[in-house]
């Protein structure tokens, strides 16, 4: 197994305090409730020797790079969520970027679309991802979609160290991720097939 864990990423998306925190316009209900999955997954990667991947969205300030239908948030001079430099787009409390990871700062849900995730990915020797994060019905499934077309060998969702709104919606867009040949364990599935 440790020659598969060479050839890994650990994708932890949009775990920002913009997304997570209670209050802010961008929070996802189920966020807060994943932090010691996340966690764990990550600190498990490390010890496998799997490369972890921190994705981000870092917006410019007045929204100029941030899609059209989330605009209003960065009108009239307020700072937007996720704004670069801000307290929102860091990291939640408990999670950091080490030494041997990579950030990757995206725009747009997918973590591939618009960025040099693949080739960073291709260049390390990477054929397989294991996902965690926020949200799942967005960046989720979006970054897993476009790995499956990439045609990674192997695509893992961590069910309980992703969240959504609500269950019902985590649950449903799980459902088609496994539709598509996605792997879905939980954690303690995932850290027992790590052993």
């Amino acid at each position: 197994m440790e020659d598969q864990w060479k050839r890994t990423a650990l994708l932890v998306i949009d775990m920002q305090k913009d997304f997570v925190e209670d209050g802010s316009v961008m929070w996802v209900k189920g966020g807060k409730a994943i932090v010691p999955n996340v966690m764990e997954a990550v600190e498990l990667a490390r010890r496998r020797g799997i490369l972890v991947v921190w994705v981000v969205r870092e917006h410019d300030p007045q929204g100029r790079d941030v899609e059209l239908f989330r605009r209003h948030f960065y009108s009239s001079g307020k700072l937007g969520p996720t704004s670069k430099g801000s307290t929102g787009a860091e990291l939640v409390d408990g999670l950091e970027i080490r030494e041997g990871d990579y950030k990757l700062v995206k725009k747009r849900f997918s973590a591939f679309f618009a960025t040099h995730l693949h080739s960073v990915l291709q260049g390390a020797g990477i054929d397989s991802l294991v996902i965690a994060g926020v949200q799942t019905p967005n960046c989720i499934r979006q970054t897993v979609f476009d790995a499956v077309a990439l045609d990674y060998q192997s695509v893992t969702v961590l069910v309980d160290a992703t969240a959504a709104a609500t269950p019902e919606v985590h649950h449903a867009n799980i459902f088609d991720m496994k539709n598509i040949g996605v792997s879905t364990p939980t954690l303690q599935e995932w850290r027992q097939s790590a052993s």
